[in-house]
């Protein structure tokens, strides 16, 4: 299960309406161990497409290795689909590489309201997983 803050869901979904048509993607970073998503990074998708994403490698980096400086990992992988529903698609289910994170998926195909809906993808095996948003931890 997903426990997530509002204020964070927020700015994923307005990161999502924001880079629409285009799919957005990033991080929500939280301590080694927690399972707690705390630090909110929207990176850039190098693909400026609207039905694929690819982290900047560069910026992947950079996020990365400051995660690690930070004693923190991706709590939370995030990206939005523009025209179909949240789900992961083949291509999201292969390039998922975080066992651990939980793979959040807006859609913004509805201009007036957006689905959010977290999954676990390890080694191809995609689980829904429920999502509980409080106003603080």
């Amino acid at each position: 299960m997903l426990t997530i803050r509002a204020d964070l869901v927020d700015a994923m979904v307005s990161h999502a309406r924001a880079d629409h048509p285009d799919e957005a993607c990033g991080v929500i970073a939280g301590p080694d161990g927690s399972d707690r998503p705390e630090r909110f990074i929207a990176m850039t998708n190098a693909e400026r497409s609207p039905t694929f994403y690819r982290f900047d490698s560069m910026e992947h980096l950079r996020v990365w290795r400051s995660m690690d400086e930070a004693d923190e990992v991706p709590v939370v992988i995030y990206h939005s689909h523009t025209g179909t529903e949240a789900y992961p698609s083949r291509t999201d289910v292969d390039i998922a590489a975080e066992p651990d994170a939980h793979y959040v998926l807006i859609s913004t195909r509805d201009p007036d309201e957006h689905e959010l809906r977290s999954y676990r993808i390890v080694n191809g095996v995609v689980t829904e997983e429920p999502v509980t948003i409080v106003e603080q931890y």
